[in-house]
């Protein structure tokens, strides 16, 4: 039903005693979620929250650790005990211990059905911790690991991960060449034309793939018990994985690659190797790891042992500690982070403190002194590759990473820099404003980390069947630019803004929503846009953007919140929904509201499911679902501060929306 009533204004039911106690209930809620987030306030003024993935990170921890010959018995306990828990329960033990029915593997989201690869990931690292493949919860999992074809079927940097464990032999693994790093910007395939995370990833695992080395410290552990094949069966593991007559070509061309492989020159493959390294050295990043996330950090630790730099080496035990520092405790048990998001989390919790209380508190000076701190004024970045003649001046999503700067961040960040209005700022917010327009890519939109980073024939090739190696520009990191330089007093007329409110159509679904790379999914998109677009005084009465109000409130849950599961990012199951979670509720109440829904039923009931949520002793609403991504299909996360700033954050603009009864306040977010 279309969200038009204005229930606080006109609903004569409603008695003012009825409405004083509402409100009192919200002032509550507030109150009690700020004092959470107070809370987490670092002495410096930055906060940062665990950032979890699934359990593939954590048993290449295990993994990593036995691979090397480390010894780390407490840590690598509380690991497995974190990836025994997050198993989800098979059919038959359903019916034994009375919980919810699942599928006795591992899932990449909670609730979620299981994936293959992680699975055999997991069952992996706890038979290297010992456990007994005939215990029930392994019995469980390898008969749900067979039953989807087994190990064989697993994704390529999963079976890569085994191969440099011996599991599985190099010839499952496509065929990249370490001299790729050799290969000009023009060439079809180079550095440049795939994203920074695959970039920082690929090199170091180049220079490992030419060396080919066998683990050091697993003794020699196999998993023929998850094979489903016939001994000696041949297994084609170079598949077309989009089914498509360019993926056909390209299996044909790594079949080529292969052979003409084995003739590469010496002198050139060690020219290469050492390419390989000196890139990764340049971009190691001290404490914070190179590229700062997990799969890269690991991959440089590596090649340094393989190198022969020795346990004693600084750039090692870095390294090292590096991976360590990612590692979070639990009550009684660990898992690995995939990276840490300070700057993200900081720049987030001040917008939502600040949307009550302003920017006055001793709280919001020391985060906005502690992010000021952070700017990225680094001039040797990758996204000069594109961009060589833009100044720098952004933010990074971890605490330090100056040759990745992330596009989403810097706009976030500036958009609470701008807010206020404090002429300290003003230097910071101008070099940011003059690198987000430089990142503009020529579709109107911007990347994360790069611009123009929209090679699509490179999705075909066998390597990439996880669907991430590029980064082309996104609605949600767009809308926020289209915020920030809103809040910078750019209007309509500007041709940055054309052009992107020109890709925000272009990109609008057929049922109105909005597309959400880095959040789930649809729900972010359209908040995101309709943030964007209420910042730059776009008509919100316009046909379009009734649409996606429109789809907002058909997706409202019958309880008054909004879920969206993991799945809507396969399009066979786009509109599949899930039971309400904190952070989407939030989301979709701040999206009716920049599109002047305020006093709507909708809004109101999705408030008073955010003030009947379940909340955990310390004040955060309770969140145990995944409502964000890395990569769709492959790599979701769950950012445990959404269900402290978001539930926030929306409960105060609701308030002092309603309190003011006004529609337009330009805003980024």
């Amino acid at each position: 039903m279309r969200c038009v009533l204005c229930w606080f204004f006109v609903k004569e039911s409603d008695s003012v005693s009825d409405k004083k106690a509402f409100f009192r209930h919200i002032d509550d809620a507030i109150e009690r979620g700020k004092n959470a987030l107070r809370a987490k306030q670092q002495r410096d003024g930055h906060w940062v929250f665990p950032l979890e993935a699934d359990v593939t990170i954590s048993a290449e921890y295990i993994m990593m650790n036995r691979y090397l010959g480390i010894k780390d018995v407490e840590r690598e306990g509380r690991l497995a005990r974190h990836i025994r828990r997050t198993r989800s329960l098979s059919p038959e033990e359903h019916g034994e211990r009375g919980e919810r029915k699942g599928h006795g593997g591992w899932a990449l989201y909670y609730g979620g059905d299981m994936d293959l690869s992680a699975s055999v990931k997991a069952y992996f690292a706890l038979k290297l911790m010992g456990d007994d493949i005939h215990a029930p919860h392994m019995a469980h999992a390898r008969r749900a690991i067979r039953a989807m074809g087994g190990l064989t079927q697993c994704n390529v940097f999963t079976r890569m991960s085994l191969a440099f464990h011996g599991v599985l032999p190099w010839e499952a693994v496509p065929s990249m060449p370490v001299e790729i790093v050799l290969l000009p910007s023009w060439c079809p395939f180079s550095l440049g034309k795939v994203s920074y995370w695959s970039r920082v990833v690929l090199v170091p695992v180049l220079a490992l793939m030419a060396l080919k080395p066998q683990s050091k410290g697993d003794h020699g552990v196999t998993l023929t018990e998850l094979r489903v094949e016939k001994e000696g069966e041949k297994v084609a593991y170079i598949k077309n994985h989009r089914g498509t007559w360019q993926g056909a070509l390209f299996v044909y061309v790594d079949a080529i690659v292969r052979r003409i492989e084995r003739f590469s020159p010496p002198f050139l493959r060690r020219h290469a190797i050492n390419k390989a390294v000196a890139w990764s050295m340049a971009r190691r990043n001290g404490r914070d790891g190179l590229g700062g996330i997990f799969p890269a950090m690991m991959n440089f630790l590596i090649l340094l042992d393989v190198l022969g730099y020795g346990k004693d080496d600084e750039r090692y035990q870095e390294a090292l500690e590096a991976l360590r520092l990612l590692v979070f405790d639990d009550v009684d048990e660990s898992f690995c982070q995939p990276c840490v998001s300070p700057v993200w989390d900081s720049s987030l919790a001040l917008l939502a403190l600040a949307e009550d209380e302003g920017v006055a508190s001793s709280s919001h000076e020391r985060g906005m002194a502690w992010l000021l701190s952070k700017e990225v004024r680094e001039a040797a970045g990758d996204w000069r590759d594109r961009r060589p003649h833009v100044a720098p001046g952004g933010w990074a999503f971890q605490y330090g990473n100056d040759y990745y700067p992330d596009v989403d961040d810097t706009a976030v960040v500036a958009i609470a820099l701008d807010k206020a209005h404090d002429p300290r700022y003003e230097p910071a917010l101008k070099r940011a404003e003059r690198w987000i327009i430089g990142m503009q890519s020529k579709n109107g939109g911007w990347g994360a980390f790069d611009a123009d980073n929209t090679s699509a024939y490179l999705d075909y090739i066998p390597f990439a069947d996880h669907g991430a190696l590029r980064d082309p520009p996104t609605v949600d990191v767009s809308a926020r630019c289209l915020g920030f330089l809103a809040q910078r007093g750019y209007t309509k007329e500007d041709d940055v803004i054309a052009r992107c409110l020109a890709f925000l159509r272009r990109e609008q679904e057929e049922d109105g929503s909005w597309f959400g790379r880095w959040g789930t999914n649809y729900i972010y998109g359209t908040w995101s846009v309709l943030s964007g677009l209420h910042a730059i005084s776009e008509d919100m009465s316009s046909p379009y953007i009734r649409r996606a109000v429109q789809w907002l409130c058909d997706r409202q849950n019958d309880d008054g919140g909004w879920g969206e599961s993991g799945a809507s990012y396969w399009p066979s199951r786009r509109d599949e929904v899930v039971a309400s979670t904190p952070s989407q509720t939030a989301w979709a109440i701040m999206a009716l509201i920049a599109a002047h829904e305020v006093s709507s039923d909708a809004v109101k009931r999705g408030i008073e499911w955010l003030l009947a949520a379940p909340r955990e002793e310390d004040g955060r609403w309770r969140e145990d679902d995944y409502t964000a991504v890395g990569f769709p299909r492959v790599f979701y996360l769950r950012y445990r501060g959404y269900s402290v700033y978001f539930p926030l954050w929306a409960l105060s603009r609701y308030r002092r929306m309603i309190q003011s009864n006004t529609k337009a306040l330009g805003q980024g977010l």
